[in-house]
């Protein structure tokens, strides 16, 4: 007798990751839209008097609805639509998000009605800062959405082959957009005087990832029509997703560890990226703007070219829950660096290495984190489970922000050099006069370098413990991705004789 074996798209190399490639762009681009001002940070004073504390409150906005509990709704909805939908809903949220920013900053709001009623209450923020978070709370939704639809998605093209290696390069591609907007934001700004531009050219590249997304999920129907589905929900699993499996996931122990390590993590990376170029600028000396973005945008290269690596390492060899370990400390003695021996030294070799190693560190946990998740939670909610553990991450994410930009302010109220900056800045603005070119305020950055690292500090403790439960209820943490047997890439026909 002779047993066809059938051959489904994903089992095509060329098929999976060109769907990878696809639903990775759509996250490139809005990587570049989430850090497009961070390079800009020392200019937002001068050009739209947006102090520390309102562009702390800005970067906060982005994860605020998430935290009210939009991500647990967005995580109903992955699985019980699946992954097309919501992963067009999400661009599409993201571009809807993008143009109101876009609005905002620019001149086309100002001298309107909405201008001055912004302007009417809460007058410490301005109305080009205030609707910028409206419209960065809206991205925000569909972005978060947009990382966990595309885990699923991941997890779904790749289940049973190279998972950690396809989740580690959409995670570096996503990173080189970090690179790539900390290259391109300063230039575009040089070239036209305005932090406006650089925002508009990332909401069209956003635009372009809506469609490459659209792309994939012809190819997704596809694969579904072999799979055997026509309904919208693309869950392998036999047993249908019931809202009260949210319930086990809440009651789950493993989950809340690895949902805390997870936030403890990113508070320590991704508020840091919102300010680590004008820390650079303040820490090294006078610099330009485009010169600290210059060197902080090898942060995600470092991440982007070791992640291939680990991720090939992880579906072979395993050591996921060593390398949270080896992430961790990394993290926390950038931090420390940062905070004390960069001051002291004004050392651009100091930045560089300490920036690139600080990359490395953000390809180990991520790297071995989210290919970890499918090991401890059910197929059927695992939809839900992404979108908790960044619901978790979103309360840090929202929250570090904020306190590190009222820390900023607040621990530099009484630094001289700071206060005559800014009494220069506000004098300059009475006479109508603009702050010249290469103008920024030295904040002393030591104790927001401080809360960072002892972010750092928790999540080490958390991912030893970590460790310490995957040797007791063996959840395969430390063990390989790709399994022993034979991948259907290269399944044969059988013959059997009777």
């Amino acid at each position: 007798m002779t047993k066809q074996v059938q051959l489904y798209l994903n089992d095509k190399a060329w098929a999976r990751w060109t769907a990878l490639v696809l639903i990775a762009l759509m996250m490139f681009f809005a990587y570049m839209f989430v850090d497009v001002m961070a390079p800009l940070k020392s200019l937002l004073e001068p050009q739209l008097s947006w102090n520390s504390a309102a562009y702390g409150t800005y970067r906060s906005s982005e994860y605020i609805l998430n935290v009210c509990g939009f991500l647990i709704i967005a995580g109903f909805i992955l699985d019980k639509t699946g992954i097309r939908f919501t992963g067009l809903l999400s661009a599409s949220l993201m571009v809807i998000g993008a143009l109101i920013k876009l609005y905002g900053i620019s001149s086309w709001m100002q001298g309107t009605g909405l201008e001055s009623w912004l302007n009417s209450w809460w007058e410490a923020m301005p109305a080009s800062a205030k609707m910028a978070s409206l419209g960065f709370m809206i991205f925000g939704c569909g972005c978060e959405m947009a990382g966990t639809t595309v885990s699923k998605a991941i997890a779904k093209w790749f289940k049973g082959k190279e998972m950690a290696l396809a989740m580690g390069l959409e995670m570096a591609i996503a990173r080189i957009g970090v690179f790539a907007i900390f290259s391109i934001s300063p230039l575009i700004e040089a070239f036209t005087g305005s932090v406006v531009t650089p925002v508009a050219f990332c909401a069209a590249l956003v635009c372009i990832g809506l469609v490459t997304y659209s792309v994939f999920c012809i190819m997704d129907t596809k694969f579904d029509h072999q799979l055997g589905k026509d309904n919208a929900n693309e869950d392998d699993s036999d047993e249908e997703f019931k809202a009260s499996d949210i319930k086990n996931i809440f009651s789950s122990h493993i989950f809340w560890v690895v949902a805390l390590l997870c936030v403890l993590y990113y508070s320590a990376i991704f508020p840091f990226q919102a300010y680590g170029a004008e820390m650079l600028q303040c820490n090294i000396g006078d610099i330009s703007a485009q010169e600290a973005s210059n060197i902080f945008r090898w942060f995600p290269i470092g991440a982007a070219v070791i992640t291939v690596f680990l991720g090939n390492f992880l579906d072979r060899k395993g050591k996921g829950a060593t390398m949270l370990i080896y992430g961790a400390l990394l993290l926390i003695a950038c931090h420390l660096v940062f905070a004390f021996v960069l001051p002291a030294t004004h050392s651009k070799f100091v930045a560089y290495v300490t920036i690139v190693v600080l990359g490395i560190s953000f390809a180990l946990v991520p790297a071995a984190l989210w290919p970890s998740v499918p090991k401890i939670i059910e197929e059927k909610v695992l939809g839900s489970a992404y979108c908790l553990i960044f619901w978790v991450q979103n309360i840090g994410l929202c929250l570090v922000p904020l306190l590190i930009g009222y820390v900023l302010d607040g621990v530099n109220a009484s630094n001289p050099i700071v206060k005559e900056e800014l009494a220069q800045l506000e004098q300059w603005k009475e006479l109508g006069q603009e702050a010249p070119d290469g103008f920024f305020i030295h904040y002393n950055y030591t104790v927001p370098m401080i809360i960072f690292a002892c972010f750092g500090i928790l999540a080490l403790l958390l991912a030893m413990y970590l460790k310490t439960l995957d040797k007791k209820k063996h959840y395969g943490l430390e063990q390989p991705n790709i399994k022993s047997n034979v991948s259907a890439e290269f399944a044969e026909v059988e013959t059997a004789e009777e």
